[in-house]
């Protein structure tokens, strides 16, 4: 692993020829992150998160690595669009009310085949219903709520998603599916976001830290008994083919349970800002946007070409995409990244000239992609490809 400055150094030269904005991929760090990433599944196949990525040429170059099999995805055309692309399992991990999809899907085998979609609720099932074209047999996964309640549930931990909370409750959708003509239970599916995703190792906020890691072993040993009730309780209903759980930050603690059959993972192939605070795992940055140097105001600042990327989220400082090299730099308070333009203060600006780059992380992992129609993937101080994202292809799913 080399230097910051290092780094910076060579991707100043590999992109010389280039206009910038422009966004690289370090495929160096890619190929160690996901490399690390099988290492803490310890044996347990990896679902690719494709919001994540949101770049086909990536999901394929991971596919093809040994450890990762299956692309989880975020909407129903993308789904399909995958699938018709080559993607032989693909897990839509969020409930569709797309009657154009379903049409489709349930009048095509080979779709039918390819794709699984998650259900929480009785009605989605019907709306698939009422969408058919054709007789195919829907597979169905069923998402479990791994929120923690506390206080007779007056006090809940984690993400709004599935209404499905008790063994009881999966169970009993279960059995309706089952049921019903037309679909296969083939999955259950529990994504923890207040342990994959909140880091426990805060710079500078040692108390908070140590909360998280409370909440984070309170929640962890709750999901872990509750996940195995659920699977147990859903097995007596249909045959599984797979349970899958997890998130980039809690991968090794997930895969530990013996319910969870595979992990979802996608942020750790990139390593955006918001993963640097994990203490189980510390990974490469591996996409970078640079943005020019187009103005010196004075000393001590610069101004880049535009930049005001933030992420999704609850807003806050931490959703801002990092000045990250040359290291020193930071927003100015007033005006933040801005829309056109944004300055940066500090030290290191007096060293930037007219034209020279400056090189952010965006705090999330895929969403970088929506602001750039491709990446270039550098090797060493060369780039080797350029290849569209999602948005250089003309998707923009969401």
């Amino acid at each position: 692993m080399t230097s910051p400055a290092a780094d910076r150094a060579r991707y100043d030269r590999a992109t010389a020829h280039l206009e910038a904005p422009l966004a690289i991929v370090d495929l160096a760090a890619f190929d160690a992150n996901a490399a690390d990433l099988v290492r803490r599944a310890g044996g347990k196949p990896i679902r690719v998160a494709s919001k994540s990525v949101r770049c086909r040429a990536l999901l394929d170059r991971v596919l093809a690595m040994d450890g990762f099999a299956g692309v989880m995805s975020f909407t129903l055309p993308e789904s399909i669009w995958l699938a018709r692309g080559g993607v032989t399992d693909v897990l839509l991990a969020y409930p569709s009310t797309d009657r154009a999809g379903f049409a489709e899907l349930t009048g095509d085998p080979e779709l039918a085949a390819r794709i699984t979609v998650l259900v929480d609720d009785p009605a989605q099932l019907q709306l698939i219903d009422a969408a058919r074209t054709g007789s195919e047999r829907v597979r169905v996964c069923l998402e479990l709520d791994t929120s923690l309640r506390l206080l007779g549930g007056r006090l809940r931990v984690g993400a709004r998603r599935s209404p499905l909370h008790s063994p009881e409750q999966v169970a009993a959708l279960a059995e309706l599916v089952h049921r019903r003509p037309g679909f296969t239970l083939v999955g259950l599916m529990a994504y923890e976001g207040h342990i994959a995703g909140v880091g426990d190792q805060v710079a500078g906020r040692p108390v908070r830290s140590r909360l998280v890691r409370l909440m984070q072993a309170r929640a962890g040993a709750e999901l872990a008994d509750r996940r195995a009730a659920v699977v147990r309780a859903v097995r007596r209903v249909a045959e599984l083919e797979f349970v899958n759980g997890g998130g980039t930050g809690s991968v090794q603690r997930t895969a530990a349970e013996a319910a969870v059959t595979e992990i979802a993972a996608g942020s750790g192939l990139y390593v955006p800002r918001l993963f640097d605070n994990y203490r189980s795992f510390r990974g490469r940055p591996a996409a970078l946007f640079a943005q020019p140097v187009v103005r010196r105001p004075g000393v001590g600042v610069v101004t880049v070409l535009g930049g005001g990327y933030p992420a999704s989220g609850a807003a806050g400082r931490d959703r801002l995409p990092e000045p990250y090299l040359p290291a020193g730099l930071r927003y100015d308070p007033q005006e933040g990244a801005g829309e056109v333009q944004t300055p940066l203060l500090g030290p290191a600006a007096d060293d930037l000239l007219i034209g020279d780059r400056v090189w952010f992380r965006h705090a999330k992992a895929g969403e970088l992609c929506e602001r750039f129609a491709e990446l270039h993937l550098v090797e060493g101080d060369r780039v080797v490809a350029t290849v569209p994202t999602y948005r250089g292809e003309g998707r923009t799913f969401l």
